[in-house]
């Protein structure tokens, strides 16, 4: 009877080291969506290492659209590779820096090959025009309205980080 008794208490232990486990451990990569400075979770999009994504915006003086172009690095950083935009303003580059290749076609500047290497990104959703965009997978088939699942006006701190299914609860999956 006494072996019984310990088998149940084993197997109850070790059910619960799983559940504990599955539950506390990180194990899904996302690019994650922290409102402000804080470890608070408002939305996050399962991600692998080498998915591209982009984000696109408003620009507040001319209202045309600037797409930055995103992919994740291995060790978890964003890696900007190009943005595009269809007129000069503050903030857009009128040319390329070393290494990077500068290109009028279709209309858009492309600002091409950039190394620009983040742990982490600030982005403020748009409140007067509320039109900010997340666009993912391999032809950019899937696209959001960020004021779907953000607040207009708020911002937030995005990074590629691990998530434990605890995590994964607390948050909003972004899907289209």
């Amino acid at each position: 009877m006494k072996y019984l008794a310990n088998k149940k208490t084993l197997f109850t232990i070790t059910l619960l080291i799983f559940v504990i486990l599955q539950l506390f451990v990180p194990f899904r990569t996302a690019l994650v969506f922290y409102k402000e400075n804080t470890n608070y979770i408002e939305a996050f999009l399962p991600i692998n290492e080498e998915d591209t994504f982009q984000l696109i915006w408003k620009h507040s003086i001319h209202l045309t659209d600037v797409i930055e172009k995103y992919i994740v690095m291995d060790n978890q950083n964003i890696k900007q590779y190009e943005i595009i935009y269809e007129e000069f303003g503050i903030g857009m580059p009128s040319n390329a820096l070393e290494g990077e290749k500068f290109e009028y076609k279709d209309g858009k500047y492309h600002v091409m090959d950039l190394d620009n290497i983040f742990p982490s990104i600030n982005l403020r959703n748009g409140k007067t025009v509320p039109e900010n965009r997340l666009v993912w997978g391999e032809q950019g088939e899937h696209i959001i309205y960020l004021k779907e699942y953000l607040k207009p006006g708020a911002w937030f701190t995005i990074k590629v980080e691990n998530l434990s299914l605890w995590q994964s609860l607390k948050g909003v999956r972004i899907h289209e």
